[in-house]
């Protein structure tokens, strides 16, 4: 028999003010679910994933700062983001499982190198190359800026979806439709998850010790799937694990599964 979730709608309040909003849904260990760039509640890829959490999970879905119904405090710093999920976590109970999708496992990563009370995380294809020119990544956090302050979203979305290689087909199906209007509607905050991306190297990786599964899809690009796979490799308690899936995505059905299967064991070291 499938049971209705109760899901809560609530808010948590971050050190610098930033007014955090949030939803709970489920019962269980706290599961806090940390959404891609542009994406928040109300455009998001977790909406059938919490339903199939929300039996073993009590599962938090938030609008990160600057989207949604959450507010925004200047200027941004990736450290203010860790304090937002840290209040959220000290509201959870003072603990919590973390799943994050792309550049939201960044945000992940560095949460737990602050040593951000995390019993295990899992992450799907978080975007970090070893050899990663941080220069590049200044110059393409210079431009989308300059595009914003121009009053130009739409261009600030098309630059970036182009510059982290969204396939030219997925792009164009896209635009005018209401997932390019939802992300023009927190462009700025793409800016945040540039910046994170230059904020992120190997040296954090190598003082995650939480444990971690970085996921993949079986059907992604060539350059998502190494990035899993050295990432995993890189992490002290880092696990790998491909799915199937599409480009840069596995559905719930599948994704569901494995993320209980993980956050359930308790095998130390597994």
């Amino acid at each position: 028999m499938i049971t209705m979730q109760h899901t809560a709608s609530a808010a948590v309040t971050s050190p610098d003010g930033t007014v955090i909003a949030y939803e709970r849904t489920g019962q269980g260990p706290a599961l806090i679910l940390i959404d891609a760039a542009g994406h928040y509640r109300e455009f998001t890829s977790f909406g059938g994933l919490i339903d199939l959490l929300a039996p073993k999970f009590t599962v938090y879905h938030y609008d990160r700062r600057g989207r949604g119904r959450s507010t925004d405090t200047q200027p941004y710093a990736v450290q203010r983001e860790v304090e937002d999920l840290a209040a959220l976590i000290e509201e959870a109970g003072g603990s919590a499982f973390l799943y994050a999708f792309s550049s939201g496992g960044l945000l992940a990563l560095h949460a737990a190198a602050a040593g951000l009370p995390i019993a295990r995380m899992a992450l799907l294809e978080p975007p970090i190359e070893r050899d990663e020119d941080r220069s590049a990544q200044h110059l393409f956090t210079t431009e989308l800026t300059s595009l914003l302050a121009a009053a130009q979203p739409e261009r600030a979305v098309e630059f970036y979806l182009t510059g982290i290689g969204v396939p030219g087909d997925i792009v164009e199906s896209m635009r005018g439709s209401a997932s390019w209007s939802a992300m023009e509607s927190v462009a700025p905050t793409l800016v945040y998850d540039s910046l994170i991306s230059e904020a992120t190297s190997f040296d954090v990786l190598a003082s995650v010790t939480v444990p971690t599964l970085v996921l993949d899809s079986e059907g992604s690009s060539d350059d998502l799937l190494g990035m899993a796979a050295t990432v995993a490799g890189a992490l002290p308690n880092g696990f790998h694990r491909s799915l199937a899936g599409e480009w840069h995505g596995v559905s719930g059905e599948v994704l569901a599964p494995a993320l209980i299967e993980f956050f359930t064991r308790h095998e130390s070291g597994s």
